[in-house]
């Protein structure tokens, strides 16, 4: 940690192929030891899997997907 000065926040670049910044930012929770063309490759496939036996464009399903993982309620103690 700096005692100059706090860290400037970097704003996630959208994802090359599709244009969406939450596909980018899986890939790179995906992503492991820095290996972001194998984590391209993983995404990718699943979307043309999902894109041939859904018929639809895979990025709405992942963020329906992404919607039906997320919690109803927040839960404090």
């Amino acid at each position: 940690m700096s005692r100059r000065r706090k860290a400037v926040k970097r704003d996630v670049m959208p994802d090359p192929k599709y244009g969406d910044k939450t596909v980018s930012k899986f890939t790179s929770c995906l992503m492991y030891d820095g290996k972001r063309s194998t984590a391209e490759k993983i995404v990718y496939g699943a979307f043309e899997v999902i894109e041939k036996k859904a018929g639809t464009e895979p990025v709405k399903i992942f963020h329906d997907a992404l919607e039906n993982v997320q919690p109803q309620l927040e839960v404090r103690s």
